[in-house]
């Protein structure tokens, strides 16, 4: 079984290690780590290129959180029948990809904050709390247009709805519970700099276009 899970981790890390931000801007004829915030995340994309460039890269991002674990699932289903095992394996996935999207070994490790690979890894695991985290990013946005805010209300908001879940009987593991409290971690610890720059009133806001 430990080589399952070193594969998994392996093909999860790499998937979400992608630049699709870097290679949209090479495309573009930039080098987006010297543009706008640096991030190569879809939010810096988007300000910087625009729309045309940034929907593909969100897109891309979420796709490899996504992969990332419907990968894990036809890998560890076909080894065992156990369902934690399973379960395990698919977190293991989620959690890995948003590392390698953060930290991808291309770029020196210096990747973006992780919130659209999340999203998409969160889909592949529970809909249900990537619904939620969905709703309350796009609440906080259009309240207050800080592309950071909702990210981080949305990370705060996952393992609290996990955890309510959990409580219900809705969800049957307490694997995906400690999943999502760190892959929150995770994002939030990513986005150290906004939350800076939110307490000191000088974060941008997402202009409408």
């Amino acid at each position: 079984m430990a080589g399952i899970l070193v594969s998994i981790a392996a093909i999860a890390y790499l998937l979400g290690s992608i630049p699709a931000g870097y290679i949209a801007g090479r495309i573009a004829g930039v080098d987006i780590r010297k543009l706008g915030s640096g991030n190569v995340g879809a939010t810096n994309v988007t300000r910087v290129l625009g729309k045309r460039f940034g929907y593909p890269v969100f897109l891309v991002d979420f796709a490899k959180g996504l992969g990332a674990v419907l990968i894990a699932l036809v890998i560890a289903r076909t080894a065992t029948r156990s369902a934690a095992f399973v379960d395990f394996c698919a977190a293991m996935a989620a959690l890995f990809s948003v590392i390698g999207h953060s930290y991808p070994i291309w770029l020196r490790f210096e990747g973006g904050k992780g919130v659209a690979t999340a999203m998409g890894s969160l889909f592949g695991l529970n809909w249900i709390g990537a619904v939620v985290m969905c709703i309350v990013w796009l609440t906080v946005f259009q309240v207050t247009r800080y592309v950071s805010l909702a990210s981080i209300a949305a990370a705060a908001a996952l393992p609290i709805t996990i955890a309510i879940m959990l409580g219900l009987k809705q969800v049957q593991s307490p694997i995906l519970f400690y999943f999502a409290l760190f892959l929150g971690g995770i994002v939030i610890f990513r986005h150290r700099s906004n939350l800076s720059r939110l307490l000191k009133g000088t974060e941008p806001r997402f202009d409408r276009k």
